[in-house]
């Protein structure tokens, strides 16, 4: 179909389509179009990745807003969500508004009303509901990305609840569900009331096959001499014939430390491989790095990057993650050795994917399980790009005869798994439900069952017994926590439920913070504690030696630790050590120890600390509601732990880290230099500031504006020479950024 026959899209998106040598639709894309997604018809398009999912959203949004209505895209990663907004932002040159949206979780978005595409993660819109965000009824397209992670056990009950929210608020609502291809895509399309296109075509042919001795053996029966020299590993003879092809390599490995590993022992492959303007820029882009963060994990991908190999993973904070998915778009980098988490959803098409380890450690099953075939199928379709690869190869490795006729038997010839609902857990259902009710969806039990009906899981299960005995056994608990109070078969939120809904908790993470401030006066590492051992909190792991070490200090600290602790004896306690565990990193953050001596004490990554400290942030945010909802008056106390752990300071740097640009290490510096708080700043003399800033003219000039200084300019400013600061430096980039002597830690981030 040529772009000159789309039905019902403005004449912007044609003129724009032209403009990037679009003058036809992919087969999968002409399918969709037929089947009405441009006039507002339902849909699930089910294809592989590469096979043009995106302007089918496209053509399904910019269709429904040139109707005049809005267009809701859900993505289930902030880093998709980035990801999105900067490519549907282009849109922005022909009068449309974009917005982007995933935190606050406490907000009602009304900044968004008057958007025209809006792309937020599924969390952040299920809390939109929540907050009764008015400009979610004007809603006429939702476009939801990587549907089929409604099978996923944390985020798959979410996106689906959310979904059966927005189609309830919304009957003529038009559902967009985008996934791989999936063992039982016309399930998710009788859910959705939606026409289905399921199709295996892709732009560029992407061959699947198993290496094994000297050949790449291929699905189609054919093989092709790979051979592995001397000492060397499967996966580095693979990288180099990719090389040797002008071509690009992602390896999937099953864990951080094999990431890491993997991409130090491939970087002496790619090594030879670069050209010296390659080599110069690689070694810019390692500077970058060793300036997000100066940990040993920012210098070890920084000397990885630099010889053309790099690693990808959850414990790197998002600038690293950033910089090295951009040098692997340009092919600047060669190889990437990725956790699993690469394969959902970001662009980073290669010319081969190995996938080195198809087991995973899984702790309910207490050793390593094979992946699902579908999770493979994801990291395979990375390969190939349009316009820049002839093909794509997908590897897996075997070791010998029979894995080889394993792995083609497992995961070569198989179809994907059918995509399976998670939402009857209990864990799922007691944050829905009780959002489910407090949000007005259902105001009895019948109607909260009649709610559920319009679920996957209805869809998919026949047994409505098992869905009753759990909704009934949640709301007991929903009620005993004072969360519901029922009359007769009524069900409504209490105050205290709205309140736990509307802050996005789960009740039972609630439950355990309303009886920790209830038991008396808490200190910073107490509170700490007391989110930690939520259910969402992703507490540190235990290693050897933590036992004996955590329950020393959870003795010598005793006083100051909130609620009953469970015996030694119980199960629960090696539970209660780990959120203690977790509890120290966050206050050694908060008393300003050096961001690298806590990835060396925890063994954990930058981004790591990230995510347990916006965690904390938010869950301290919840605690401080509920103490004023309940009137504990402790408020001052839990206010000043969750600043604290925000920027990384003590105490007597709260209000001076507080202001843009300054953080945590540049606010030691201007206090130690005599500059105690925010209004000492906004009246400080310039040289003073400058030479705590280490000379940094810029820096200084935005840090003055952001207190609001009188004159911020540092025009003529030189720095005070009585200041004991650390040796003073003018290298400032024009911009204000800092190297890594200087850098403000996870504030820049």
């Amino acid at each position: 179909m040529d772009t000159s026959e789309i039905p019902s899209i403005p004449s912007w998106l044609r003129d724009h389509l032209e403009a990037d040598g679009i003058e036809s639709l992919y087969p999968p894309q002409a399918e969709a179009v037929d089947a009405g997604v441009t006039e507002g018809e339902n849909l699930v398009a089910s294809i592989p990745t590469a096979s043009g999912k995106t302007l089918i959203a496209t053509l399904a949004m910019a269709a429904a807003v040139d109707r005049g209505g809005t267009a809701l895209y859900i993505v289930p990663l902030r880093a998709l969500a980035s990801e999105k907004h900067e490519e549907f932002a282009e849109f922005e040159q022909y009068g449309l508004d974009v917005g982007v949206t995933t935190g606050n979780y406490e907000s009602d978005g009304g900044w968004l009303s008057g958007k025209d595409i809006i792309v937020a993660t599924s969390e952040k819109v299920d809390s939109l509901v929540r907050n009764d965000a008015k400009w979610l009824d004007d809603l006429s397209c939702v476009v939801t990305d990587e549907v089929h992670l409604v099978d996923d056990g944390e985020r798959g009950p979410t996106l689906e609840v959310t979904l059966a929210k927005l189609r309830s608020l919304n009957p003529d609502l038009q559902t967009v569900a985008l996934s791989a291809t999936i063992g039982n895509a016309d399930e998710l399309a009788g859910w959705l009331d939606a026409e289905l296109v399921d199709s295996e075509w892709r732009p560029i042919e992407l061959k699947k096959g198993v290496h094994y001795g000297e050949a790449l053996h291929l699905e189609d029966g054919s093989q092709q001499r790979l051979p592995v020299r001397n000492s060397e590993e499967q996966t580095a003879a693979i990288v180099r014939d990719t090389l040797e092809d002008d071509g690009s390599t992602l390896v999937f490995v099953n864990s951080r430390r094999n990431a890491e590993a993997s991409a130090r022992r491939l970087a002496t492959t790619t090594d030879d491989a670069l050209t010296d303007e390659e080599r110069a820029e690689l070694a810019e882009i390692a500077e970058e790095i060793r300036g997000v963060s100066d940990t040993d994990t920012s210098e070890d991908l920084a000397e990885a990057v630099e010889k053309g190999a790099a690693f990808h993973h959850a414990g790197l904070s998002r600038d690293h993650r950033t910089l090295v998915e951009d040098a692997f778009r340009d092919r600047l980098v060669k190889v990437v050795s990725a956790t699993p988490t690469l394969a959902a959803g970001v662009n980073t098409p290669s010319r081969r994917v190995v996938v080195r380890d198809w087991r995973r450690y899984d702790g309910t099953a207490g050793g390593m399980q094979p992946l699902s075939v579908l999770e493979v199928h994801q990291m395979m379709g990375r390969a190939g790009r349009p316009g820049r690869d002839p093909y794509g190869e997908a590897v897996l490795l075997a070791s010998g005869h029979d894995e080889l006729d394993e792995l083609f038997e497992r995961y070569v010839w198989a179809d994907p798994e059918p995509v399976r609902s998670k939402l009857a857990a209990e864990p799922a259902l007691r944050t829905h439900i009780l959002a489910t009710v407090a949000s007005g969806f259902a105001r009895s039990r019948e109607g909260l069952l009649d709610f559920l009906d319009g679920t996957l899981y209805a869809a998919q299960t026949a047994d409505r017994a098992r869905l009753e005995q759990v909704v009934d056994d949640v709301i007991a608990y929903l009620e005993v926590n004072d969360f519901l109070e029922r009359d007769g078969d009524g069900l409504a939120a209490t105050n205290l439920g709205h309140t736990v809904s509307r802050l996005y908790l789960d009740p039972m993470s609630a439950a355990e913070i309303i009886d920790g401030l209830e038991d008396g006066d808490p200190t910073p590492l107490g509170l700490y504690h007391l989110v930690c051992r939520t259910p969402d909190m992703y507490e540190l792991y235990l290693r050897s030696g933590d036992e004996e070490e955590y329950t020393m200090l959870a003795h010598e600290r005793e006083s100051e630790l909130l609620g009953r602790a469970p015996s030694e004896f119980n199960d629960e306690f090696e539970d209660w050590l780990s959120a203690l565990k977790t509890a120290r990193l966050l206050e050694d953050w908060a008393s300003e120890l050096d961001e690298s001596e806590i990835t060396e004490r925890y063994g954990i990554g930058p981004g790591d600390i990230r995510g347990k400290v916006d965690t904390a942030q938010w869950l301290l945010g919840a605690a401080e509601s509920l103490s004023s909802e309940l009137g504990l008056g402790l408020g001052g106390e839990i206010r000043e732990a969750r600043l604290r752990v925000e920027h990384g300071v003590r105490a007597e740097l709260v209000d001076l880290a507080g202001v843009r640009g300054v953080g945590r290490k540049r606010a030691r510096r201007l206090y130690d230099a005599g500059i105690e708080d925010r209004a000492a700043l906004r009246e400080a003399d310039k040289s003073t500031v400058l030479a705590a800033l280490r000379g940094r003219e810029k820096t200084a000039e935005n840090i003055l504006e952001n207190a609001g200084h009188r004159d911020p300019s540092m025009d003529g400013v030189e720095p005070d020479p009585d200041v004991g600061s650390a040796e003073v430096t003018t290298t400032d980039g024009g911009d204000g950024s800092a190297d890594s002597d200087d850098q403000a830690n996870l504030g820049d981030f």
